[in-house]
């Protein structure tokens, strides 16, 4: 028996035709590959797969514990199986199984001891997969090590060589070593015995020969559990080596292809282990039962920067190595030159051989035989990018990692669910793709409605496919998403397989689980409006169960009418979908009922940070009410709000927004809410931050209130003249706030207001005083705006355009107090987004600009 050991770097190009290459010249009856062995069964599909592509294994019991090995077309491990397949010669993985491997990282788990609460304990690792390849050196780059600070010989194994050429970048010499050379000839199979002999004299003299690419899945996730978990897999291995050559079906020429750190231990060069000493690291296992699937995979995944622990830096790079191993250099140019175009940026062809001229003379300069990816990138930097690197980022994310996306055949084995999964995306014509689209539909349309409750029931299978975005419509048949399909969905079908074979019943089944498990009442509400759009009546019955329920345990009147917005909106329109308005009535009423009961209480004793989500919730609410335009219901929500609005011990905003509400809605007349708001304004004179936040909940979002009626912005402007300091100071925040949200148009016509003069406050009212917006000179015009009109004999020398007057001349209106002015008009200018005031805000004859 002859056993020859390949020693690769995973996903190399170079390695990958050398592998092929020494497989010709070998000419083996049997091909043995690190890999799960649970994938035996899976290579009878290799035929059916386009890579990139991965080899999943789960636990039947928990789907969600799984791995991915993942393969691309310059992977040597792929051409391996191609090569096997080609030539009909037996191909079997032989690392350890994963089945084992999960049953020892469970008993890990189980016998672990509890950390309890900890601070100084690491959090334990995932169970995510390990890949399938083993890289031979783990950073793409590495400085020149130091005395003292040099990594472990199985953290690094090419830095030590590269250290040892002379070279400061592993990541290049292995490049110029291996991968930019054509060993597709003779002579492949000396290169691999150089490679194990250069591991042999490393791990000689390595002590601790730790495994390199763990991924986060070791028993445990000290130096010594990688060390146990590297003897059970080369143990393993060992094992199959020897009963491939044993037995009556016994093998005579063994190719083994795997990482070139292994190779020393596999063959004996660190040592010989016997049989017995193998077979007893793996004694007393009991593995775990698992299954096995293909799955797409992409060039993103491969890359260092996904988290891949064999990943390398550059998968499109390597993938064009591979493609175009006789003009790497001009093609690469030429693809870049045709990105540039497509991007509408300039890229001659007078530039683009300039670039490979230029990048085969920084070659020579370098002293390499040919341009490597360095070159390339400083040589389209130069010549095609005009020395702007802003191009060379969608370089990167489409050539040097790339967008290449792999596929499987439909005959592959898959969960009912995921079956039914792809037969909808094939009658929806929605192809599953990682590369994020933005998708707009129109729910009038049936194949846009099926296409809307899919991806919704996908969600709540949480298979995030697509993520709902804003469409810029008021509208409700129109929805916007971004769709991205990611390969992990695929073990997410697995895991909600229990729920039902098609999409519609699993995610029926799996909506009763989210009500057990939400915690609160806004968490059912948000399942309820997910299962309207997803369009499962039957889950409808079961959430309107639950959130009946849930309501009725409840006593946060804020979620209740966060609840009722989607219950309004379905009781008073239906919806595109066609689902029924009386599945919701009762619901419905039974939550505006509760909300007009608890919403006085409710109210009390709120913080500011409170009082802002109540605020928002009781906009909801009005808004729900209004929708659904039930009078015995809208009559008793505003009598609520009034109560709310006249209550002591509320806080400001909130009795400012109801004062609104009532405003709004016709209970109060002008008068009324102008006495209302005087009252609050001086009422708060020892706390100008509560007047600020009475009025910033009264104006809410729409400055128009203040334009449309002078009297209430005469009280306004008398408020703030009438605050020292250090008033102004705390009131300015909620203020600016509350004025920020004003349209550009609500600023300008306030501006205007001020401008032509305003009415002031005479005589104060009962419970205002100084602030009443009645009396005989409620209507004498002062234009002072913001500041308080006095009398013309304080005017100012040299102001001689006066309120109400011609200019140069004095008016029958008061003059200016400038000193009152200079206090109120930064905030004036500030609040209205004016520029420019002059020394006065409202001087007759001047044109619109000048006042802002």
């Amino acid at each position: 028996m002859t056993v020859t050991y390949l020693g690769v770097r995973h996903h190399g190009p170079g390695s990958a035709r050398a592998v092929r290459a020494a497989l010709a010249e070998l000419d083996p009856d049997l091909i043995l590959v690190e890999g799960p062995p649970e994938g035996d069964g899976a290579l009878t599909h290799l035929g059916a797969l386009t890579p990139p592509v991965a080899l999943t294994a789960y636990a039947v019991d928990e789907p969600r514990d799984a791995a991915f090995w993942p393969f691309a077309d310059f992977s040597p491990e792929w051409q391996a199986l191609l090569y096997g397949r080609q030539h009909g010669i037996p191909t079997r993985f032989i690392d350890l199984p994963f089945g084992h491997d999960l049953a020892l990282r469970r008993r890990a788990t189980a016998s672990a001891p509890d950390h309890g609460q900890d601070p100084n304990r690491a959090p334990a690792a995932p169970p995510i997969s390990r890949p399938i390849t083993r890289p031979a050196a783990m950073p793409a780059a590495m400085p020149a090590p130091m005395p003292g600070a040099r990594p472990a010989v199985a953290d690094d194994p090419l830095g030590w060589l590269a250290f040892a050429a002379g070279h400061d970048d592993p990541e290049r010499f292995w490049e110029d070593l291996v991968e930019h050379r054509r060993l597709d000839g003779a002579g492949a199979v000396d290169v691999f015995a150089a490679v194990a002999e250069s591991m042999a004299a490393l791990r000689a003299g390595d002590a601790d020969t730790a495994d390199t690419d763990t991924d986060g899945t070791d028993t445990d996730g000290t130096a010594d559990g990688r060390r146990n978990r590297e003897l059970l897999r080369e143990a393993h291995m060992r094992l199959e080596i020897r009963a491939a050559g044993t037995g009556a079906g016994a093998a005579h020429r063994i190719a083994v292809i795997c990482g070139a750190w292994h190779v020393p231990a596999l063959s004996g060069q660190t040592g010989r282990v016997t049989v017995t000493a193998d077979r007893e690291l793996l004694r007393g296992v009991r593995p775990v039962r698992t299954a096995t699937t293909w799955v797409p995979w992409t060039h993103a995944l491969l890359a260092t920067d996904s988290g891949y622990g064999a990943g390398i830096t550059s998968p499109g790079w390597y993938h064009h190595l591979w493609s175009a191993p006789g003009q790497v250099t001009a093609r690469w140019v030429a693809r870049v030159a045709a990105l540039l175009r497509a991007a509408d940026l300039p890229a001659s062809t007078a530039s683009a051989v300039e670039t490979v001229r230029l990048a085969e003379t920084l070659a020579a300069v370098r002293d390499r035989a040919v341009p490597g990816l360095t070159e390339l990138t400083d040589a389209v930097l130069a010549g095609l990018c005009a020395g702007d690197p802003v191009p060379l980022r969608v370089v990167r994310e489409q050539l040097v990692v790339g967008d290449v996306v792999g596929a499987v055949g439909p005959d592959i084995p898959a969960v009912p669910l995921a079956a039914d999964v792809a037969r909808a995306q094939k009658r929806l014509r929605l192809a599953p793709s990682p590369t994020e689209r933005p998708l707009r539909l129109d729910l009038r349309r049936p194949l846009d409605r099926d296409r809307s409750a899919l991806l919704h029931r996908l969600r709540l299978l949480d298979i995030d496919w697509g993520v709902p975005a804003r469409t810029g419509s008021t509208g409700t048949f129109a929805e916007a998403w971004q769709l991205a399909w990611k390969p992990a969905f695929a073990l997410t079908l697995v895991s909600a397989a229990r729920y039902g074979a098609t999409v519609e019943d699993a995610a029926t089944s799996a909506v009763a689980g989210h009500i057990e498990a939400a915690t609160d009442l806004a968490a059912v509400t948000e399942l309820f409006e997910q299962v309207v759009l997803a369009d499962l009546p039957t889950a409808l019955a079961v959430v309107s169960a639950g959130l009946e329920r849930r309501a009725a345990a409840t006593g946060d009147v804020a979620h209740l009418m966060r609840a009722l917005a989607p219950l309004a909106r379905v009781r008073r329109y239906g919806d595109v979908r066609g689902t029924s308005p009386t599945l919701v009535l009762g619901l419905a009423d039974s939550l505006m009922t509760r909300i007009c009961a608890g919403l006085p209480p409710a109210c009390v004793s709120l913080d500011d940070e409170a009082a802002d989500a109540m605020t928002a919730a009781v906009d909801d609410a009005d808004a729900a009410f209004r929708l659904v335009a039930d009078p015995g219901h809208l009559d008793r929500w505003l009598v609520a709000v009034g109560v709310v609005a006249a209550q002591h011990g509320g806080n400001p905003l909130v009795a400012g927004r109801c004062t609104r509400l009532l405003s709004d809605a016709g209970r109060l007349d002008p008068t009324e809410v102008s006495t209302r708001l005087a009252r609050a304004l001086s009422a708060a004179r020892g706390a100008p931050v509560d007047a600020a936040r009475w009025l910033a909940g009264f104006l809410g979002q729409a400055g128009s209130v203040l334009a449309r009626d002078p009297a209430l912005l005469a009280l306004v402007d008398n408020w703030l003249c009438g605050l020292d300091e250090a008033g102004f100071m705390l009131a300015l925040a909620p203020l600016r706030r509350a004025f920020a949200t004003f349209g550009g148009h609500e600023r300008r016509m306030i501006g205007e207001r001020v401008r032509a003069g305003l009415p002031r406050p005479a005589a104060a009212a009962p419970g205002a005083p100084g602030l009443s917006p009645t009396g005989p000179a409620a209507e004498e015009p002062t234009g002072a705006g913001i500041a308080t009109a006095i009398t013309p004999a304080s005017a100012a020398p040299g102001v001689t355009g006066l309120p109400g007057g011609p200019p140069g001349g004095v008016g029958a209106g008061p003059g200016w107090d400038l000193d009152r002015v200079a206090v109120a008009l930064p905030a004036l200018t500030t609040l209205l987004g004016l520029t420019t005031a002059g020394p006065c805000l409202a001087t007759a004859g001047k044109d619109d600009s000048d006042a802002r």
